[in-house]
């Protein structure tokens, strides 16, 4: 089992305000390449993702499923991706200062995925899940960010007496 960790700077809300929104998956997720479809009732148990992975030509076209949902604190999902398999991947968010710590951890369960020894099949899922993080870190800080500070151009135009209905 492959676990990676990083702390990012922003709330556990703001890393599972990424999470609850299934059509940015493929932003954060390496390997996943489009999304098709996404349930309505994301991010609930047994909600789905209908997303591709691989790149064009060779993609194909499988989904992920959660499997527990604790909105804050953790996501389990079991996601698919045949030929190779399926994994479980828990990712646990904990609150550390002014930011949180995220932990993902990921297991082959099904399929030939859970024949590969696991040391080996750990060197790869480690290196996956790490850009995998960065990604969710980018996302979610980049979220708090847009929510605590004005932009370079919002903060010149409050300044200068612009703003929303100014000159008019």
């Amino acid at each position: 089992m492959s676990r990676n960790v990083r702390v990012l700077h922003c709330s556990p809300e703001d890393v599972f305000e990424v999470l609850s929104d299934g059509w940015l998956y493929p932003s954060w997720v390496v390997g996943a390449s489009r999304m098709r479809e996404v349930d309505e009732t994301w991010p609930l148990a047994g909600a789905e993702l209908h997303h591709s992975f691989g790149v064009w030509p060779a993609l194909i076209n499988d989904k992920t499923v959660v499997e527990q949902f604790i909105p804050g604190k953790m996501m389990v999902m079991r996601a698919r991706g045949w030929p190779i398999g399926e994994a479980r991947v828990t990712i646990d968010v904990k609150p550390r200062g002014d930011g949180c710590v995220v932990r993902i951890q990921e297991e082959a369960v099904a399929g030939p995925g859970r024949f590969v020894p696991a040391p080996l099949l750990d060197v790869g899922l480690h290196w996956r899940n790490d850009e995998t993080l960065h990604r969710l870190a980018y996302l979610a800080e980049g979220t708090a960010a847009r929510r605590t500070a004005a932009t370079t151009a919002e903060k010149e135009m409050a300044a200068s007496g612009e703003g929303a209905g100014a000159g008019r």
